[in-house]
């Protein structure tokens, strides 16, 4: 084999300076990966911004499906291609780790959230929740109780002020809690419980009037986030579940009344 001469090396140095940023430009691309996230309905707008956020930091792309936790439990139980879930509860992740759908020890809260009695029209409820006492309405709507913890959270409040007698002939569900809201906005039911989440924005009321519930009337709504078996290869998924943990990421959820 003849050696290479002279020119020829510089012509193939010359070649490599030149391709380096296109080459450094394909090995980006080819690190980026997508994570596929089941995300509780509650966190949907803040899980949209969160999501922006990533891929701006790390390349990588949060493919997201919202919906109820329980009905999403059944989906990952049965199959369904998700590689992190963001509950709305800290019970169904823990039951995903011990039928083995999720890495053991990978759970932790992300969020805390908080109850809400709203109604799309102005003036109506007002912060001591007097609406409820006039009963002067057709119809309340709540999450499913037995799908989502706000709907649950929301039996429990009623419960504890003695009102859920008065109001169980109006109640309407929604089977997640962005359904109950859409039944609402809609003007379908003049008011009913949602997560502050949907809302509030930056810590403001976007529309309508709420009650925002005294945390006291109901259990926690600690919210964990897990890794689910089928992304404990994934990069995206990793990168996701520690960027949930960032300063960004806590900025971000609690401008939407997360704690």
């Amino acid at each position: 084999m003849k050696p290479i001469s002279l020119y020829a090396s510089l012509v193939l140095r010359r070649c490599s300076v030149a391709l380096g940023p296109f080459l450094l430009l394909l090995s980006g691309l080819s690190a980026a990966a997508e994570v596929s996230v089941a995300v509780a309905a509650n966190f949907t707008a803040p899980m949209k911004r969160i999501a922006e956020e990533f891929e701006k930091e790390t390349g990588h792309k949060a493919v997201l499906s919202y919906g109820a936790t329980g009905r999403f439990y059944a989906q990952i139980t049965n199959g369904a291609p998700f590689h992190v879930f963001l509950s709305a509860d800290d019970e169904t992740p823990a039951k995903l780790e011990k039928v083995g759908a999720a890495v053991p020890g990978s759970s932790f809260t992300y969020a805390t959230g908080r109850l809400v009695l709203w109604s799309a029209k102005l003036g109506l409820v007002d912060e001591k929740a007097a609406v409820l006492l006039r009963n002067e309405f057709k119809y309340l709507a709540i999450a499913a109780p037995k799908l989502a913890p706000y709907g649950a959270a929301a039996m429990e409040a009623m419960t504890k002020i003695g009102m859920l007698s008065l109001l169980q002939a109006k109640l309407v569900t929604g089977e997640s809690i962005g359904q109950t809201f859409s039944m609402i906005a809609s003007g379908n039911a003049e008011l009913g419980f949602v997560a502050m989440s949907q809302v509030y924005e930056d810590n403001k009321l976007k529309s309508g009037s709420a009650w925002v519930v005294p945390a006291h009337l109901h259990s926690p709504l600690k919210q964990d986030a897990v890794l689910l078996a089928r992304g404990k290869n994934n990069p995206a998924a990793l990168q996701l579940m520690t960027f949930m943990k960032s300063g960004q990421a806590r900025a971000i959820l609690n401008s939407f009344g997360y704690e």
